[in-house]
């Protein structure tokens, strides 16, 4: 990889011309987007740039300014005139999914260990990136954007910059060194830092917890074989399990040694490895090491110093097999990007750089990469398309706004896009790849990506229903029978407690978290039942019986009622539900009030909707508003940001609402603090972040500034009349 030709000396200045940068979409696939940087001043004039560009880059728009609104569905209509501005030719609305600080990392150590490159501008704006991301005290990085240094952040992403070309003695690279000698240096990582260093050639494979290919050959019947595992951590193991069964590296080179004399406390020939393996920062270890990881660490150590080759070759020629039918499934996709570069790099080694599915691997990381006006990141999937484009429809419908003049573009616009997203056939390789049914699913982002999401179903079906059915002017483009297809996806989802998790049922025993290694995370070994995709289920199945009553009637009721009676057992003592994907309490409050009231629980009649009401009454702050911050998620109760947020304010204010709390006082309050914040050109500025994974990484939703704004303030509109 050759150097970055220009290196900022600090993140605020700009050696590319953002305005030349555009956002293309589609290129070959229903939702793709790509950003392209155009070089010539012919370019520009040919393809010139819109508002969604502008937009994400930080641009100015231009767009009309007006008064502040002065009731909630007129700020609500502001706030949805100025997003259409931001809705994509294909009907989707495009958006970043960053926040997490271990994904660049791996996209550039990925693409500098196969030998390939980025273009020159994508270089300077991830180094730009990487400069505005440090922190301001220590020059550090966290595991996500909000949080505090850490030895997997600082680590990472100081090796990240090296390989984009940034030289030792830059000032960032200072900085950030000290830090991350402070932490004990690299010897220090987690073990996903681990790997990656391994597979650059900066770290020995014996300082890794080993990572045993064999276990795919176990009878699948056992409780502790992967198949049972949750499926982004399975699929982060197949790739690594073969690379590290064959123990690939990088092969020498200066940058590499190099490095190996800047990221360790000592030298780096005289580092005892094996007393490595379960040496980790404390700052890190969010998930602390347990006596059963530390038996079977042993176990797995000796197992490397006795393998028996015949065995070894299956388990490689095993896990190899299921990198190329998840390859296969998703045309390179992947599930994540974590596992997308470690798949590309098994191609790397076995099919070679010349290969199709090799330079098909380079092409889709494109897709992961997402231009700001901060610099260019990587995001946590190739986007949330579906994600977004599922809450403002239902949004525009509730509010009565997609029933106003001017709005009919951009909801059948809307439309068309999610009839092209829903899936319409299982995995290529469904059976052997331990995949769960995907026909009439809708995925998390893109169908080329095409994972089944239990809440992404959920949310896409309410979706098509609400501007299908409740609108007279869409055209009827999702038939009943895929409708029909997408509900017998949800029946499939149900655990047996009556819950649902994200992707797939529950496979695998809890105690497997007792062997969790990815030190930095919480609950990543099984699915877990998760109350935002129990209630998104619930919600679907509600409305989808009340435009289709006779299909599978029994199997809903029954569906339904275990959904309902797993919800009240897991609701908290204080009255709140969880959030495992977004922040936090408000977040999964906000869905289990919906559910409920689709099932006649109210404030009336409800002493579980009442508490979790009074609850959420009680941390309104002094503005109006309420505020979470992510840790939260990471403490498991209630933490308030140091500010209120219009995000979290309208989670809580639509539960209020669903859930028929009888005083304005509350609502109103919170009315007006959203329209407070509402710019005179109908947005909003970005505050916190707003989602989270397995418990302490957060990640950012940003169009749920819009979606959610709008939607709660149509709603609030509707319901304080009622109650006058």
């Amino acid at each position: 990889m050759k150097p970055a030709t220009i290196i900022p000396s600090s993140g605020v200045e700009h050696p590319t011309d953002l305005t030349r940068w555009r956002l293309k979409i589609g290129d070959g696939s229903h939702g793709r987007h790509t950003w392209e940087y155009l070089r010539t001043d012919e370019e520009c004039a040919n393809w010139p740039q819109n508002e969604v560009d502008k937009y994400w880059l930080g641009l100015p728009m231009g767009l009309p300014e007006s008064p502040p609104a002065e009731t909630p569905i007129d700020a609500a209509r502001k706030g949805f005139s100025f997003y259409k501005h931001l809705q994509s030719p294909d009907g989707h609305w495009a958006g970043e999914y960053g926040g997490p600080m271990f994904l660049i990392p791996g996209l550039v150590i990925g693409t500098y260990v196969t030998g390939q490159d980025f273009k020159d501008e994508e270089k300077i704006e991830l180094i730009r990136y990487l400069f505005n991301t440090a922190h301001a005290e220590d020059g550090g990085w966290g595991l996500h954007v909000e949080h505090h240094s850490t030895c997997f952040g600082t680590v990472m992403n100081y090796v990240a910059l090296r390989l984009l070309g940034v030289p030792p003695e830059h000032p960032v690279c200072v900085k950030a060194r000290g830090t991350m000698h402070s932490f004990g240096g690299a010897a220090a990582l987690p073990q996903w830092g681990k790997w990656w260093l391994c597979l650059l050639n900066c770290y020995d494979w014996a300082g890794c917890i080993a990572i045993p290919a064999e276990l795919w050959l176990f009878p699948q019947f056992l409780p502790i074989h992967p198949w049972r595992w949750w499926i982004h951590t399975r699929n982060v193991y197949i790739p690594m399990g073969f690379l590290f069964a064959r123990k690939w590296q990088a092969p020498e080179d200066p940058l590499i040694l190099q490095l190996r004399e800047e990221i360790y406390t000592t030298d780096y020939d005289h580092i005892d490895w094996p007393a490595q393996q379960f040496n980790v920062a404390p700052v890190d270890l969010y998930f602390p090491h347990t006596t059963l990881l530390h038996a079977l660490g042993a176990v797995t150590h000796a197992w490397e110093h006795c393998f028996i080759p015949f065995i070894r070759r299956r388990a490689m020629e095993y896990t190899y097999q299921l990198v190329v039918q998840e390859d296969e499934n998703t045309q390179c996709q992947d599930l994540g990007p974590v596992n997308k570069m470690l798949n590309q790099i098994v191609r790397f080694v076995v099919d070679g750089p010349e290969s199709s599915a090799f330079r098909l691997h380079v092409e889709k990381c494109r897709d992961f990469m997402w231009m700001t006006g901060a610099g260019m990141l990587m995001t946590g999937t190739n986007g949330s398309q579906l994600w977004d484009i599922a809450f403002i429809c239902q949004a525009v419908v509730e509010t009565g706004l997609g029933k106003e003049p001017g709005n009919e573009k951009a909801t059948v616009g809307a439309l068309k896009w999610l009839d092209g997203a829903q899936m319409r056939e299982n995995p290529k390789h469904m059976q052997e790849a331990f995949r769960h049914q995907t026909k009439g699913a809708w995925p998390f982002s893109t169908p080329e990506q095409g994972y089944t999401v239990s809440d992404c179903t959920g949310e896409g079906l309410k979706a098509v229903i609400y501007l299908q059915n409740h609108l007279d002017y869409t055209p009827k483009l999702v038939s009943e029978r895929r409708m029909c297809d997408a509900i017998d996806v949800i029946l499939s989802l149900q655990n047996p407690d009556g819950g649902c998790a994200s992707y797939e049922p529950i496979r695998g025993p809890r105690w497997l978290e007792w062997i969790n290694p990815a030190e930095v995370f919480g609950n990543i070994m099984i699915e877990y039942n998760y109350p935002e995709c129990t209630t998104s289920a619930l919600t679907a199945l509600s409305i989808f019986t009340n435009e289709y009553p006779q299909y599978r009637a029994e199997d809903i009721r029954k569906f339904k009622s275990k959904a309902i009676q797993w919800l009240h057992t897991s609701q908290h003592k204080d009255g709140t539900w969880f959030g495992s994907w977004g922040i936090c309490f408000t977040y999964a409050t906000m869905f289990a009030l919906e559910s409920l009231s689709l099932a006649g629980e109210t404030y009336g009649n409800s002493p579980a909707v009442r508490k979790a009401c009074d609850f959420l009454v009680s941390k309104q702050m002094p503005d109006g508003g309420w505020g979470e911050s992510y840790k939260a998620c990471e403490t498991g109760e209630w933490v308030d940001h140091a500010q209120s947020q219009v995000v979290n304010t309208s989670w809580a204010t639509l539960a209020l609402v669903y859930a028929q709390y009888p005083h304005r006082l509350p609502i109103e309050r919170a009315v007006k603090l959203v329209i407070s914040r509402q710019l005179p050109d109908g947005s909003w500025k970005q505050e916190a972040i707003e989602g989270v994974f397995n418990k302490n990484c957060a990640i950012a939703y940003p169009n749920f500034k819009f979606s959610f704004t709008i939607w709660m303030l149509g709603r609030a509109d509707k319901y304080l009349q009622a109650l006058s």
